[in-house]
């Protein structure tokens, strides 16, 4: 294909030894990440080598994937938290974005509009906030909550903890802050926002006693695919981590998300749609689908049915593995994700032991095995189709897979102008080309606050 104007932006959705569920069996993958802080610090260099716009983490506050403990066959259950992990990485990093996840559902909006702004002034305003509802019914064990809401009261209370959120991070204009020594002035009271919230789940007064964000406030991720999730998404995100394994359903998704925005003022380029795209490459094509294969033979049968039956919520187990998947119950869990699963069973005849391959390291993500020049077509293809703003490139297993992206796809895309090849800002926003949200309303009549 040839160069275009058009500019992706590339995330790099990190784990701990990558995202293949047999991944910590591959000899070359880093099998200590989960406690080896080290490799995480080499990962993200690697991508900021690379000009990644920002590294993504996803999180879950569980060890448990499911309900039913007999269903745990996952290749990891402990890592190192997100947050705390991405504040250490700052310092060490100086351009890439810092988004790691954290739920509505079990937080509470003051301490994480506080944690989120923090991190953004740590890091010179590199960071992000993934906000999810948590889909994980074991998480409300480990805090008191059982039973876990239902889906559309954990949207309700997302909308209302997202507007504290964004409403706390508006706490001080840019220059409140007036450090004043001769007159023992330190801020300007007039430029200090006091939120005084009072909702159904939330009475929460400010403001934030932290200043304002070096970006206007952290660039909010959502990645929530339901009819719930798009409003969510269209109304308050800046960016939308998406699953979608088709061109067409890439472009329904788009058109769906950004065909929203405009009942909440918003217009669609204040959004970047970034499916989630698992990557193999190989020098050839014979090479990467080598690696492929060794991968998936790294997978054990009862790994596989149960990895399966935990991301749809159905117990696959006494199922034959060669054969259909069977009829589904209605799912109050992650009903998007079972669509996809259903969906591509059907469209392709696939067996269990089929989805499950399939699911071992893309999720039902859009997923390309080839040279770069392949995957540089897949994605400049779905750029030019409007399917996406970019890409959460995912990486199946560590470090091997992302130094084989940035060594030889990266400069694929760069060379059709597709990619940069130097960061434009200093900030997330300003490389993910975001508008800078406005500074606080106006103020009421001028008043200073000096300081006991």
């Amino acid at each position: 294909m040839q160069k275009t104007n058009k500019q992706m932006k590339l995330g790099l959705f990190t784990r701990p030894v990558g995202h293949h569920i047999a991944a910590w069996r591959h000899p070359d993958s880093d099998i200590d990440a989960n406690v080896n802080f080290q490799r995480f610090i080499e990962m993200a260099q690697t991508a900021e080598r690379g000009r990644f716009d920002m590294l993504f983490s996803a999180d879950n506050v569980t060890a448990w994937t499911a309900k039913e403990e007999g269903l745990q066959y996952t290749h990891y259950v402990a890592w190192i938290e997100p947050f705390t992990m991405l504040a250490a990485l700052a310092p060490l990093t100086r351009n890439i974005g810092l988004v790691c996840t954290a739920t509505t559902s079990y937080d509470e909006p003051y301490s994480l509009a506080r944690r989120f702004a923090s991190l953004d002034l740590v890091s010179g305003g590199r960071a992000g906030w993934n906000l999810i509802t948590s889909d994980n019914i074991t998480e409300a064990e480990n805090f008191g909550l059982t039973p876990h809401p239902p889906k559309v009261e954990r949207y309700k209370r997302a909308h209302e903890f997202a507007d504290v959120v964004r409403g706390l991070w508006n706490s001080w204009d840019e220059d409140a802050f007036l450090y004043d020594r001769g007159k023992g002035v330190y801020f300007d009271k007039s430029k200090m926002h006091v939120l005084n919230h009072q909702g159904q789940y939330f009475k929460v007064k400010g403001p934030l006693n932290v200043a304002r964000s070096p970006q206007g406030q952290p660039v909010l991720v959502q990645a929530g695919a339901s009819e719930q999730g798009m409003e969510l998404a269209a109304e308050t995100a800046d960016v939308v981590f998406a699953a979608q394994s088709t061109l067409d359903g890439g472009k329904g998704f788009c058109a769906n998300v950004k065909g929203r925005m405009a009942k909440f003022g918003r217009e669609p380029d204040q959004i970047k749609i970034m499916p989630g795209i698992s990557v193999t490459v190989g020098r050839t094509e014979d090479e990467a689908k080598e690696k492929s294969a060794r991968l998936q033979s790294y997978i054990h049968p009862e790994v596989g049915i149960g990895f399966l039956s935990t991301r749809i919520g159905f117990d696959l187990r006494g199922y034959p593995l060669d054969g259909p998947l069977p009829d589904l119950p209605e799912n109050n869990r992650a009903p998007s994700r079972v669509e996809v699963v259903v969906e591509m069973a059907k469209r392709e005849n696939l067996t269990i032991r089929q989805i499950y391959e399939r699911f071992a390291g893309a999720r039902g993500h859009l997923e390309v095995i080839g040279t770069p020049v392949q995957i540089a077509d897949r994605m400049q293809e779905w750029m030019e189709a409007e399917a996406a703003d970019g890409f959460n490139v995912i990486i199946p297993y560590f470090p091997g897979g992302l130094n084989d992206f940035v060594d030889m796809v990266v400069p694929e895309l760069q060379r059709r102008g597709l990619f940069r090849t130097e960061y434009e800002s200093a900030t997330l926003r300003g490389n993910l080309g975001l508008q800078r949200p406005g500074v606080a309303p106006a103020a009421k009549p001028r008043e200073l606050m000096a300081t006991k």
